[in-house]
């Protein structure tokens, strides 16, 4: 299954009558009679799929589906709604989007005799532009994609949708390494994408100096973007956190987070928040004596709290949630997970090659969300998905139709939500 958007689908308006003057007729009596207020709260109420195919029923459809606003309402509904994973298979050529909703991830799936869930795939139309990509962010129905070949090129999409739009330029450093991210901020409404470039020095240490090959990146700058408001990148200076350039960022309470390296006399990392509305960064507290800042460890946003997933011996998993925001006291350890392996790492006798798949800075075990039955989705060396139970302590396998081989999984909220949209109403 493919999700294509409204330009390919004038055999689908055919089905559904879009074409047929009656159709036209019957849908203006049914609709367009009806209050402004009830036919958006109708509308708000229906899948992102089907209010998509909505829009493409007739001409009168089309308008009632781009009331200005309908995203808004569509989108609070959406938070009540179960939300889909997105697939980024960048393996082995041609990056490809594919999707598959949650809500079929019930107690049954992946078990022997039940039916598999089937995973759609989305044609993003900028492929030719960009053919390898990096996913930044997700963020209310929107995708930030950063291009993997290091000509700096992004990306604002809305899959199911279709709505794309290129970023323009922003400054470029040589031999810089980039970190970016991308959020919106509930306060401002604004959605804003932040670069923070790392970049050598060449005042400090010449090209062949010693300095030089010990110290790569010595000089930063931070560059902020604000989407409909904006037309070009504006310069905060230097980032105060030499921050690791991870796959994505984790947004909560309006401040993208990210996980920052030693600094100078200090050996701990710290975890460093960027406000998205007054634009500072902040670090955020973390728990006394806990093996957040010891250990290696990711950021994630679980259920809605901030949450750090420690990566311990032996493939063992400790996930800590802070219940209230910068309250340090409120870090507790929710959930240790133990080591497993899907059966279908075990039997894939063509698992990607071992020095291939540690290129990609992947981990035997990634903390993808939380589902709504209590269970924890991990995904496996990129090629795999499972469920813990915390009651229970079991895992159960994944298994869907049409997922990709190899893979980068992440949630992902569908909704109509454009970056014109919030500025306009």
């Amino acid at each position: 299954m493919e999700f294509v958007h409204e330009p390919p689908c004038k055999k689908l308006r055919c089905e559904l009558g879009g074409d047929d003057p009656r159709a036209e007729a019957e849908a203006k009596n049914g609709m367009e009679g009806l209050p402004r207020e009830i036919v958006l709260d109708i509308l708000s109420r229906l899948p992102i799929t089907s209010l998509v195919r909505f829009r493409l029923v007739c001409r009168s459809w089309r308008a009632l589906g781009r009331d200005p606003l309908l995203p808004d309402a569509q989108l609070a509904r959406t938070a009540a709604r179960d939300p889909f994973l997105v697939f980024h298979s960048d393996f082995p050529l041609r990056n490809q989007l594919s999707f598959v909703e949650l809500s079929a991830q019930d107690q049954d799936c992946g078990h022997s005799g039940s039916k598999k869930s089937s995973v759609g795939k989305f044609n993003p139309p900028f492929l030719n532009s960009m053919p390898e990509f990096d996913v930044v962010g997700s963020c209310n129905g929107l995708l930030c994609l950063a291009d993997s070949l290091y000509r700096e090129t992004l990306f604002v999409y809305n899959p199911f949708t279709g709505d794309c739009r290129e970023l323009p330029p922003s400054r470029q450093y040589a031999d810089q390494t980039v970190v970016f991210g991308f959020g919106f901020h509930p306060a401002t409404r604004e959605y804003k994408v932040i670069k923070i470039a790392y970049y050598p020095n060449p005042s400090r240490a010449g090209a062949g100096s010693r300095r030089a090959r010990r110290v790569p990146h010595v000089q930063s700058e931070v560059q902020v973007l604000t989407l409909g408001r904006s037309p070009a990148w504006r310069s905060l200076g230097r980032a105060p956190y030499q921050i690791d350039k991870r796959p994505s960022e984790t947004v909560v309470n309006g401040r993208l987070h990210w996980v920052a390296g030693p600094r100078r006399y200090r050996t701990a990392r710290q975890l460093v928040s960027f406000d998205l509305a007054d634009e500072q960064f902040r670090e955020v507290l973390r728990p006394e004596g806990g093996p957040i800042g010891r250990s290696n460890y990711q950021l994630m946003a679980l259920r809605g709290f901030l949450s750090a997933i420690v990566y311990c011996n032996y493939g063992r998993l400790e996930i800590w949630v802070m219940k209230t925001y910068n309250v340090k006291e409120s870090w507790t350890r929710e959930y240790v997970i133990g080591s497993y392996m899907p059966r279908a790492l075990k039997q894939n006798v063509n698992f990607m090659p071992f020095k291939m798949w540690k290129s990609m800075n992947a981990r035997v075990s990634r903390v993808v969300c939380g589902l709504d039955n209590g269970e924890i989705l991990l995904e496996y060396k990129s090629g795999a998905l499972a469920a813990y139970d915390p009651k229970k302590g079991k895992f159960r396998d994944i298994s869907l139709q049409g997922m990709p081989k190899w893979f980068h999984s992440f949630v992902h909220v569908g909704s109509l939500s454009w970056i014109d949209s919030h500025s306009d109403t």
